[in-house]
């Protein structure tokens, strides 16, 4: 057995304790649309008593320590019922191990947001070239690059601080290591260009070592960090179904 087969069998453990302790995690919104969207913004913790009154065209996504849940309008829906079944297993721990991006190098998570079959990152914790924003580093010793395009080899520039730095990937090659010449700080900005496409990246210092979903999902909404949060969820989903009361 590889080392990296008995790390994720860890992560995998790790996230199946913080499973078996979902009952004292928070429910909270992580998507809302609709005529009720503003009751409902992104990191409101619901109580599990309590209850959501959708209207026709309303669509929320709750997320707690096992998952996701997608509540489709009209209805009124039950917190507590509406939890979500566990999720994700082997895919999901290694998308949030902190660990593991030391050792990543290729591969990517397929689908979700944007067009079938669109390479994602592979793990939360990785920086990718071409996504511009706010960008939550649970490490800033270990932070990578990632690119969705593996087909030729290329340089990538970046510059922050007062600095500048590149870094290399081979062809065939999704991970390259973020440029010790330049300094991961909290709250700096880094710009990175890709192919001559520039992506301003903003970032913000986390700690999600022990954490569970529901409190990443909250910091990574906290600093705006919604293309990971966007990740977290879609690869956090379960059936899209729902108990009414």
């Amino acid at each position: 057995m590889t080392w990296d087969r008995i790390a994720l069998r860890g992560a995998v453990a790790g996230l199946a304790l913080a499973l078996g302790s979902a009952a004292i995690a928070d429910t909270i919104v992580v998507r809302a649309s609709g005529p009720s969207a503003k009751n409902y913004p992104p990191g409101r913790k619901l109580a599990e008593s309590g209850a959501l009154a959708l209207q026709p065209g309303d669509v929320v996504t709750l997320l707690d320590a096992k998952g996701t849940r997608t509540l489709r309008g009209p209805g009124n829906f039950n917190v507590a019922a509406a939890n979500a079944a566990p999720a994700g297993g082997v895919a999901l721990a290694a998308l949030l191990d902190t660990k593991r991006v030391r050792r990543a190098r290729t591969g990517a998570v397929r689908g979700g947001v944007g067009q079938p079959g669109t390479p994602r990152r592979p793990n939360l914790w990785l920086a990718d070239v071409a996504t511009p924003g706010a960008l939550c580093v649970a490490d800033p010793a270990t932070l990578k690059l990632w690119r969705a395009d593996t087909t030729r080899a290329a340089t990538v520039q970046i510059a922050g601080g007062g600095a500048q730095a590149t870094a290399s990937f081979a062809a065939g090659e999704a991970i390259a290591a973020w440029p010790a010449a330049l300094p991961v700080r909290d709250g700096a900005s880094y710009r990175v260009s890709a192919d001559g496409h520039p992506a301003e990246i903003r970032v913000a210092l986390i700690d999600a070592g022990t954490a569970g979903m529901d409190t990443i999902a909250s910091t990574l909404i906290a600093h705006g960090c919604t293309a990971q949060l966007d990740l977290l969820v879609d690869a956090a989903a379960p059936a899209d179904t729902a108990a009414k009361d």
